[in-house]
């Protein structure tokens, strides 16, 4: 089991069905789902470049726009995106695309292409950028890309956030994290790892030091609800996602688990520990299935796999490993007993002893900008309504842009 979990489960295009797909594309003059990107990786452009057989042509479109192209490949919910903008899908069904960039990215790898020349240093400006997920290390590569000089601040021990500690490595391995994270810092990064804001060093020594300081950091603590607290049945989704990936889906796992959540994290826990050999796994869902908020392949993935949805339900009270709950709109109710309860309602920021303030867990900003400070929100804090690691690298050009404004006019 604990191989399945380490092996991609997406199939790779092969350099035939690569072509057989671009062939598809219709060549919108005004392309749809390059407009549809919020990361603007132009899959119009690259797309063009495979038809003609221009493989490294279309490298440096995906990694001269994504700076997280690898990456943003793997676990863009396209569906909601550069595909559902795919004039094909009025046809017959949207082209491929998160699976093009995938091949195009892994054969940046295969000719070690390296795209992203290391900048000069013209900048005298220092930036601190904490946090090193997705936000913060795409604000990190375009800064760098700029010529200013960046430090990044990360209180785990290792960079990438989420990307390394709560995805999945069948949906995203860490060796493509490794290279994704190599690649900016090899542009000219100073790293300081195991290094808590807030503890180790303070965001406000951070603001004397440094000429502007990014906050990305996330949403990074899990949402629980008071009648699950101190129970011992009990754990979050993401220290259990964690878990896991630290040990490569090398640990035990009970047979009977009830998830409560049916987002995407929802559907990682749930697909992770039914390969990982637990035999009853039930998601009870807030969302109806017309509502629901996990991604379409998210939730294919995990039917494939037996698990069991029950949609519509809040809880209503739990007695120890015993859940009751409630259907919203119809008087029905169902009992349910697991060996593990796992949570997934949505997580908030942890902004413990870092002094900002934050409204609905999104830092008060006038775009991006802290009022009064040299601090910038980015990514998940910032007001980004789009919580995806696609709308985290849009929102790092954006906090880029404003930083160069405001140095400028400094």
């Amino acid at each position: 089991m604990t191989k399945k979990y380490t092996e991609e489960i997406e199939e790779n295009f092969t350099p035939i069905t690569l072509n057989e797909e671009a062939s598809r594309c219709l060549l919108c003059l005004d392309a749809p789902c390059s407009k549809a990107c919020p990361a603007g990786t132009d899959p119009a452009k690259f797309i063009r470049s495979v038809r003609f057989k221009n493989i490294k042509g279309a490298i440096e479109t995906v990694r001269e726009n994504n700076i997280l192209g690898g990456i943003c490949a793997r676990v863009c919910p396209t569906e909601k995106y550069c595909q559902k903008g795919c004039s094909r899908s009025g046809i017959d069904k949207a082209i491929d695309i998160g699976r093009i960039q995938k091949y195009i990215t892994d054969m940046e790898e295969e000719l070690h292409m390296n795209v992203l020349a290391k900048p000069i240093k013209n900048k005298k400006e220092h930036i601190a950028i904490i946090g090193s997920g997705p936000s913060g290390l795409a604000a990190a590569g375009y800064l760098l890309l700029k010529g200013y000089h960046v430090d990044i601040y990360e209180k785990e021990k290792e960079l990438g956030g989420y990307l390394r500690y709560g995805i999945p490595e069948y949906r995203l391995p860490n060796s493509v994290v490794d290279k994704e994270v190599n690649r900016i810092v090899s542009l000219g990064a100073c790293v300081y790892t195991n290094t808590t804001v807030g503890k180790d060093i303070t965001l406000e020594e951070l603001e004397k030091k440094y000429d502007a300081v990014i906050l990305g950091i996330g949403l990074n603590k899990a949402k629980t609800l008071p009648m699950f607290m101190n129970n011992p049945h009990v754990v979050s989704s993401i220290s259990l996602l964690k878990e896991i990936k630290e040990n490569k889906g090398n640990i035990k796992v009970p047979n009977n688990i009830i998830i409560v959540g049916g987002g995407d994290v929802a559907m990682d826990i749930a697909t992770s520990l039914k390969i990982l050999g637990s035999k009853n796994v039930a998601c009870v869902v807030y969302e109806e299935f017309s509502e629901f908020k996990a991604s379409e392949k998210e939730l294919e993935g995990a039917r494939n796999l037996d698990i069991s949805i029950y949609d519509g339900y809040i809880p209503l009270s739990v007695n120890d490993n015993e859940v009751t709950f409630k259907h919203r709109k119809i008087d029905s109710e169902i009992k349910m007993k697991a060996d593990l309860i796992v949570l997934a309602i949505g997580q908030e920021v942890d902004a413990t002893n870092i002094d900002v303030e934050f409204d609905k867990n999104e830092a008060k900003t006038s775009t991006y900008n802290i009022k009064g400070t040299n601090i910038f929100a980015v990514g998940d804090i910032s007001r980004n309504k789009e919580k995806s690691v696609v709308g985290a690298v849009r929102t790092a050009k954006e906090v880029v842009f404003e930083i160069a404004k405001y140095l400028e006019g400094k």
